[in-house]
């Protein structure tokens, strides 16, 4: 996400601002508000502003999912801070990164930090006070399980980092049912199921066009320690599990006949998608349209 000019320097070389230097006032406010990585946030809140509806049976109290909305951006925004405050180290060699606010320097690492930690602790009362405790603990632990689990723990050791790692992305959903509800349930449960089993099938493909960024800074992301093909098998099964388990949804009586016929246009298409990019002879991410474009903005 670029929100700062850069002037013209070699790859994987951070620029700061010399001693004094003047960083107006609006660059500094995008520079915060890119630390929240609001096009990452945009997909969270499209999982979990239609949940509301589903476990509303109907239309939801407006103010409850503005509440919700509002904690859950001002939480995954921490989360998101406080994972470039981590990665600011690599972040600074590649070049999908080099634009990031801690890499420019137009934003301190001291800075970010605080302003992670802050929204952390504001999004976690915000939840507890105006929606309910449960779905605030489950944005605290969405967010801890994003920044220690997977930023800490699991990104520069295993290939299986974003499989396990995702599964904080997949909690909007929860936080969404429990808005409602105060309670969780097996359909919030099989939400949970969805979004976990197409996380990786959305990002490998990224994975695939900058796996030269990562391998460069040691991330053993699947397509650097894979083939291209193998990763585009793993995208195939992971592909196939997601829509049998989207489809759940509707014996179990959730959803009726519309829902069932959108999911199984739209696991279709994907699924068209997915095996086009397994039968190349030389799978590359642009055979995967759908899920590339959803993952440019990824971590």
């Amino acid at each position: 996400m670029c929100v700062t000019a850069v002037e013209s320097r070699p790859a994987g070389v951070a620029l700061t601002p010399s001693p004094g230097g003047h960083r107006p006032f609006g660059a500094r406010v995008k520079a915060f508000v890119a630390l929240t990585k609001p096009r990452i946030i945009e997909l969270l809140l499209i999982t979990t502003v239609p949940v509301m509806f589903l476990a509303a049976q109907g239309v939801p109290d407006l103010w409850l999912v503005l509440t919700t909305t509002i904690g859950g951006y001002l939480s995954a925004g921490g989360a998101n801070a406080l994972n470039m405050y981590i990665d600011r180290d690599i972040d600074a060699l590649m070049d999908r990164t080099s634009q990031r606010p801690l890499v420019t320097g137009m934003v301190s690492p001291r800075e970010c930090l605080a302003f992670g930690i802050a929204l952390a602790v504001v999004s976690t009362v915000w939840f507890g006070l105006l929606v309910n405790w449960l779905s605030a603990a489950l944005a605290l632990g969405a967010l801890l399980f994003y920044v220690v689990v997977y930023t800490m723990l699991l990104k520069r050791r295993t290939s299986q980092n974003i499989v396990w790692g995702g599964i904080a992305g997949c909690m909007p959903v929860l936080i969404g049912w429990s808005a409602v509800t105060n309670s969780l349930s097996w359909a919030a449960v099989i939400l949970f199921a969805v979004i976990f089993f197409w996380t990786p099938p959305h990002y490998w493909p990224l994975s695939m066009k900058v796996k030269d960024d990562y391998a460069r800074v040691g991330v053993p992301m699947l397509p650097v320690v894979a083939s291209n093909r193998v990763v585009a098998k793993q995208i195939v099964l992971y592909s196939w599990v997601m829509v049998a388990v989207s489809l759940l949804l509707t014996p179990l009586g959730y959803t009726g006949w519309f829902y069932t016929a959108v999911a199984l246009l739209s696991g279709g298409a994907w699924l068209w998608e997915a095996h086009g990019l397994q039968n190349r002879e030389h799978p590359h991410t642009s055979s995967m349209r759908m899920p590339l474009r959803l993952a440019m903005h990824r971590i």
